[in-house]
Protein backbone atom coordinates (compact mmCIF):
# COMPACT_ATOMS: atom_id res chain seq x y z
CA UNK A 1 0.00 0.00 0.00
CA UNK A 2 2.06 3.25 -1.11
CA UNK A 3 2.20 5.56 1.85
CA UNK A 4 -0.08 8.41 1.44
CA UNK A 5 -3.03 5.87 0.00
CA UNK A 6 -6.88 6.93 0.60
CA UNK A 7 -8.15 4.07 2.82
CA UNK A 8 -12.45 3.41 3.57
CA UNK A 9 -13.34 6.67 5.06
CA UNK A 10 -14.19 7.21 8.47
CA UNK A 11 -11.60 3.88 9.73
CA UNK A 12 -8.63 5.75 10.07
CA UNK A 13 -6.78 7.69 12.73
CA UNK A 14 -3.35 9.94 11.62
CA UNK A 15 -0.10 11.03 13.45
CA UNK A 16 2.25 12.96 11.19
CA UNK A 17 4.97 14.75 12.89
CA UNK A 18 8.78 16.45 11.63
CA UNK A 19 10.97 14.43 14.31
CA UNK A 20 14.70 16.05 15.07
CA UNK A 21 16.61 13.23 14.23
CA UNK A 22 17.78 11.14 11.61
CA UNK A 23 15.57 8.69 9.89
CA UNK A 24 17.94 5.69 10.46
CA UNK A 25 17.44 6.58 14.42
CA UNK A 26 13.96 6.78 14.70
CA UNK A 27 13.64 3.57 12.86
CA UNK A 28 16.40 2.14 15.07
CA UNK A 29 14.31 3.45 17.98
CA UNK A 30 11.15 1.11 16.28
CA UNK A 31 12.91 -1.61 15.73
CA UNK A 32 15.49 -2.63 18.70
CA UNK A 33 12.94 -3.70 21.37
CA UNK A 34 15.08 -2.43 24.22
CA UNK A 35 14.87 0.91 22.42
CA UNK A 36 11.25 1.03 22.18
CA UNK A 37 10.49 0.13 25.59
CA UNK A 38 12.12 3.51 26.53
CA UNK A 39 9.15 5.44 24.52
CA UNK A 40 6.57 3.48 23.60
CA UNK A 41 3.98 4.07 26.13
CA UNK A 42 3.03 7.46 27.42
CA UNK A 43 4.14 8.70 30.37
CA UNK A 44 3.28 7.66 33.48
CA UNK A 45 2.44 4.23 31.34
CA UNK A 46 5.35 2.16 30.82
CA UNK A 47 6.83 -0.69 28.47
CA UNK A 48 8.56 -3.19 30.49
CA UNK A 49 8.54 -5.94 27.67
CA UNK A 50 8.59 -5.91 24.24
CA UNK A 51 9.20 -8.66 21.57
CA UNK A 52 9.84 -8.42 18.03
CA UNK A 53 10.74 -10.70 15.18
CA UNK A 54 11.23 -8.11 12.51
CA UNK A 55 9.84 -10.11 9.32
CA UNK A 56 6.00 -10.93 7.99
CA UNK A 57 4.29 -12.84 10.00
CA UNK A 58 7.19 -12.31 13.06
CA UNK A 59 5.60 -11.35 16.50
CA UNK A 60 5.36 -7.67 17.75
CA UNK A 61 4.23 -7.62 21.21
CA UNK A 62 4.16 -5.14 23.95
CA UNK A 63 2.99 -5.12 27.75
CA UNK A 64 2.41 -1.47 29.09
CA UNK A 65 1.70 -0.67 33.04
CA UNK A 66 -0.08 1.99 34.46
CA UNK A 67 1.56 3.71 37.37
CA UNK A 68 -1.25 1.38 39.50
CA UNK A 69 -0.16 -1.66 38.14
CA UNK A 70 -2.74 -2.21 35.89
CA UNK A 71 -1.11 -4.10 32.74
CA UNK A 72 -2.09 -3.54 29.16
CA UNK A 73 -0.93 -6.84 26.93
CA UNK A 74 -0.64 -6.32 22.68
CA UNK A 75 -0.09 -8.73 20.65
CA UNK A 76 0.06 -9.78 16.62
CA UNK A 77 2.46 -9.54 13.95
CA UNK A 78 4.14 -7.08 11.50
CA UNK A 79 3.06 -7.67 8.02
CA UNK A 80 5.44 -5.93 6.58
CA UNK A 81 8.93 -4.43 7.16
CA UNK A 82 11.10 -2.07 4.33
CA UNK A 83 14.17 -0.86 6.54
CA UNK A 84 14.14 2.86 7.39
CA UNK A 85 11.13 3.57 4.97
CA UNK A 86 7.97 1.49 7.06
CA UNK A 87 7.09 -0.97 9.07
CA UNK A 88 2.99 -2.43 9.13
CA UNK A 89 1.87 -4.34 11.64
CA UNK A 90 -1.35 -5.91 13.05
CA UNK A 91 -3.49 -6.91 15.76
CA UNK A 92 -5.81 -9.08 13.63
CA UNK A 93 -3.27 -11.83 13.70
CA UNK A 94 -1.33 -14.06 16.67
CA UNK A 95 1.90 -15.29 15.94
CA UNK A 96 1.72 -18.08 13.55
CA UNK A 97 -1.23 -16.14 11.39
CA UNK A 98 -3.98 -17.52 13.69
CA UNK A 99 -6.54 -15.23 13.75
CA UNK A 100 -7.25 -12.82 16.71
CA UNK A 101 -10.66 -12.89 18.30
CA UNK A 102 -11.80 -9.29 17.76
CA UNK A 103 -9.13 -7.46 15.81
CA UNK A 104 -8.71 -3.91 15.94
CA UNK A 105 -6.40 -2.02 13.93
CA UNK A 106 -3.78 -2.40 11.76
CA UNK A 107 -0.86 0.28 11.73
CA UNK A 108 1.23 1.74 8.69
CA UNK A 109 4.22 3.75 10.26
CA UNK A 110 6.20 5.55 7.46
CA UNK A 111 9.56 7.11 7.83
CA UNK A 112 10.80 9.91 4.82
CA UNK A 113 13.84 12.02 5.13
CA UNK A 114 12.53 16.06 6.01
CA UNK A 115 15.27 18.73 5.89
CA UNK A 116 18.26 17.39 6.18
CA UNK A 117 19.01 15.24 9.74
CA UNK A 118 15.07 14.97 10.41
CA UNK A 119 12.77 12.74 9.68
CA UNK A 120 8.96 13.16 8.36
CA UNK A 121 6.75 10.36 10.43
CA UNK A 122 3.80 9.16 9.76
CA UNK A 123 1.58 6.77 11.71
CA UNK A 124 -1.93 5.52 10.54
CA UNK A 125 -3.96 3.47 12.56
CA UNK A 126 -6.50 1.51 10.16
CA UNK A 127 -9.66 0.28 12.08
CA UNK A 128 -11.80 -2.43 10.71
CA UNK A 129 -14.86 -0.80 12.04
CA UNK A 130 -15.69 3.21 11.82
CA UNK A 131 -17.00 2.53 15.55
CA UNK A 132 -13.66 1.15 16.44
CA UNK A 133 -11.89 3.89 15.47
CA UNK A 134 -14.23 6.27 17.19
CA UNK A 135 -13.53 4.24 20.52
CA UNK A 136 -10.21 4.85 19.62
CA UNK A 137 -9.79 8.27 19.32
CA UNK A 138 -12.17 8.37 22.66
CA UNK A 139 -9.62 6.12 24.12
CA UNK A 140 -7.15 9.09 23.06
CA UNK A 141 -5.23 7.76 20.47
CA UNK A 142 -4.17 11.69 19.16
CA UNK A 143 -2.96 12.33 23.21
CA UNK A 144 -1.47 8.67 23.71
CA UNK A 145 -0.04 8.52 20.41
CA UNK A 146 1.18 12.31 20.38
CA UNK A 147 2.88 11.83 23.50
CA UNK A 148 4.55 8.60 22.36
CA UNK A 149 5.85 10.39 19.38
CA UNK A 150 7.06 13.12 21.59
CA UNK A 151 8.73 10.55 23.45
CA UNK A 152 10.24 8.61 20.11
CA UNK A 153 11.65 12.29 18.75
CA UNK A 154 13.72 12.78 22.58
CA UNK A 155 14.77 8.79 22.51
CA UNK A 156 15.84 8.76 18.81
CA UNK A 157 17.50 12.18 19.24
CA UNK A 158 19.80 10.53 21.77
CA UNK A 159 20.98 7.52 19.35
Amino acid sequence: MPQDAPVVAGHELVLTRVIDAPRAAVFKAWTDPEILKRWWAPRPYTTPSCQMDLRPGGVFSTLMRSAEGVEFDNVGVFLEIIPGEKIVFTDAFRPGWIPAEKPFMTAIVTFRDAEPGKTRYVARALHWSAADRETHEKMGFHEGWGMAADQLAEVAAGL
